[in-house]
């Protein structure tokens, strides 16, 4: 084992108050292992748009946990990955845990810069979030009583963000987790109707799905006045990595923590006991 449960160095979790970086520092608090937040409200701040801000955030710290903004697949962020992986090296920061996205060819070349970087390196390549539905953009439609995206038959592996966050601390405490690849899914794969329908069902809602053409989806967006880069991510991310490529299921969660996956009508029914789908009925 490694000794930063004992350490007075803090961990750098780039994305700090995002899904899966806001469980990781609050389990790593709970271990009393000090959390650095890297954001660009936090201080140190942490942008990736201003690379000199990574330094200061890195200084002194054990480890990383690296999430990108806004996603690895867009274009330049394997540069980014590489360049702050270097950085951290040379500034002696060597344990370090890249959230990856399946079916994204420029994740898969992020993940190869940090390879590539002489780091005590390991990669969590996660499916589509469960949150998604209920902590992102979806979680307006789900309120609405209406589901209306650009994918019909495609089925998704939806994963738990408290697993994903659990895989991340044990390769964050952990050498045995170090050069490991966690290719992470749940348990069984799902279309979004049939995710609508288990959320409907959880929350005692009627909510409606239908399928739509992407550029009807893209229209949507500039309506709700989603920003345009966001907007061509967001469509990039249904209408091509939700091309069927990613219907297959895998052992990751099992192999890093030797448990299953938690299930989507898990996190549907302990989700809508919270209330955050109470919408009108």
């Amino acid at each position: 084992m490694t000794t930063f449960h004992a350490s007075k160095f803090p961990v750098l979790i780039i994305g700090g108050t995002g899904k899966t970086g806001r469980r990781v520092a609050e389990r790593l608090t709970a271990q009393g292992v000090p959390v650095r937040i890297g954001s660009r409200s936090a201080s140190p701040a942490f942008d990736w748009e201003n690379p000199e801000s990574w330094a200061t955030a890195l200084e002194g710290v054990s480890a990383a946990y690296i999430t990108y903004y806004p996603d690895l697949a867009v274009p330049g962020s394997a540069d980014a990955i590489g360049n702050l992986a270097r950085l951290a090296v040379r500034k002696g920061v060597t344990r370090l845990v890249l959230l990856s996205g399946r079916g994204e060819p420029e994740a898969q070349r992020a993940e190869q810069a940090l390879r590539a970087s002489g780091a005590d390196w390991t990669i969590v390549r996660a499916s589509w979030f469960m949150q998604n539905f209920s902590e992102n953009m979806l979680l307006g439609p789900i309120l609405a009583g209406e589901m209306a995206l650009p994918v019909s038959s495609v089925r998704e592996p939806f994963i738990h963000a408290d697993d994903i966050a659990d895989v991340v601390i044990a390769a964050l405490t952990d050498d045995r987790h170090v050069g490991q690849l966690y290719e992470v899914t749940g348990p069984r794969m799902l279309t979004f109707a049939e995710a609508t329908g288990e959320i409907a069902k959880a929350s005692g809602r009627t909510i409606d799905y239908r399928t739509i053409t992407p550029e009807e989806f893209m229209h949507g967006l500039e309506q709700e006045q989603v920003p345009a880069d966001i907007a061509a991510l967001v469509n990039e991310l249904f209408t091509v990595v939700l091309d069927g490529r990613n219907e297959y299921l895998t052992d990751g969660v099992q192999k890093a923590l030797g448990r299953k996956p938690r299930d989507f009508a898990d996190y549907a029914r302990e989700t809508a006991a919270t209330g955050i789908w109470e919408g009108a009925k």
